[in-house]
């Protein structure tokens, strides 16, 4: 029964944050691809599960923590986490890997051509800013200007990125040109990443004490965040876009490629799928989603201030974001 059930927190993660490990663990279960397949039926049953068992109901086709688990991670796969309201399926964290090993397959099997390379990058920058718009914050969302100026501006870093260095690397080695979708992926994020979260680097990011009590706006904290979750998408991208031209490489020195060309956008893809499974959630890992920042490394009117109402505090906390 339901009410035999213990009393856990489905708001916080169900493996401990502050070692990599548990979050590899969390992330490995968020970004599940299979999740992607559920079916509304399954999606719906595991909202009435969880929305009950918040508001405390009888949820009497559970009958263990485990089970209660997955429901709130399949939950948490599918519908927004302020609004409740469930997300495009392209944009959901679970459709990540599937979606993003089919467009960096085809960047870079097609980064010789002019016309391919402008129509991948844009349809990569269009994929992002699906997902942004989808995941979106509750309290304060993306504007329409924002978003567009951010797409825009992504697309184009991206492109004139690729171009160029296609240009510049145009009598270099093949495993050079075969690297270039990764200068443009992370040129993209470089641009992508900070522009959605603009107002954070305006106005700053909340901080909170262990108990969850609001501090206070900190633009340095803000700033950290960002450039870690910048960090770690390109980082997130790297193994797939260098290992994959590697073995391309090598399967084209063989004369495996001559011998069967049409197996060439395949293996790339399928190839990056794999990187992707794993390099995915291991990124995600890599920084705390609760991170923490120092006191004395906080803007000096904010550090004055906390000195002076909280003087035991030596480490506040902030949503980084993903």
């Amino acid at each position: 029964m339901a009410t035999e059930l213990p009393r856990v927190n489905l708001d916080e993660p169900r493996y401990d944050q502050s070692t990599y490990l548990n979050r590899a663990k969390h992330f490995l279960i968020v970004t599940n691809p299979l999740n992607a397949f559920a079916t509304e039926e399954q999606l719906d049953r595991a909202a009435r599960i969880v929305r009950d068992y918040r508001a405390g109901k009888p949820v009497p086709d559970v009958r263990s923590v485990d089970e209660l688990w997955s429901a709130k991670y399949l939950y948490d796969s599918a519908f927004h986490p302020d609004t409740g309201e469930k997300m495009l399926l392209v944009g959901r964290m679970s459709a990540q890997v599937p979606m993003n090993m089919t467009i960096t397959g085809c960047m870079m099997t097609f980064y010789k051509s002019t016309p391919a390379v402008i129509f991948w990058q844009w349809f990569n920058q269009s994929f992002n800013a699906v997902v942004n718009y989808t995941n979106r914050s509750g309290a304060s969302p993306i504007s329409q200007e924002q978003l567009l100026t951010s797409y825009c501006m992504a697309t184009g870093g991206a492109l004139v990125t690729a171009l160029s260095l296609n240009r510049l690397v145009r009598n270099a080695p093949p495993l050079v040109g075969r690297l270039v979708p990764l200068a443009a992926v992370a040129a993209a994020n470089c641009i992508n990443i900070p522009l959605m979260r603009i107002q954070e680097i305006k106005n700053g990011v909340t901080l909170l004490d262990k108990d969850g009590k609001e501090l206070g706006q900190s633009v340095r904290a803000a700033k950290e965040g960002i450039s870690a979750v910048t960090f770690s998408r390109i980082l997130m991208a790297m193994p797939g876009m260098v290992f994959t031209p590697v073995l391309m490489n090598t399967l084209e020195k063989r004369g495996f490629l001559r011998r069967f060309p049409w197996a060439n956008a395949p293996i790339q893809t399928l190839f990056c799928g794999l990187c992707l499974t794993f390099a995915t959630p291991l990124c995600c890992a890599l920084f705390s989603q609760k991170a923490s920042i120092s006191v004395d490394s906080l803007e000096e009117d904010l550090r004055t201030k906390l000195r002076k109402e909280r003087p035991e505090l030596d480490i506040v906390f902030y949503n980084k974001g993903l």
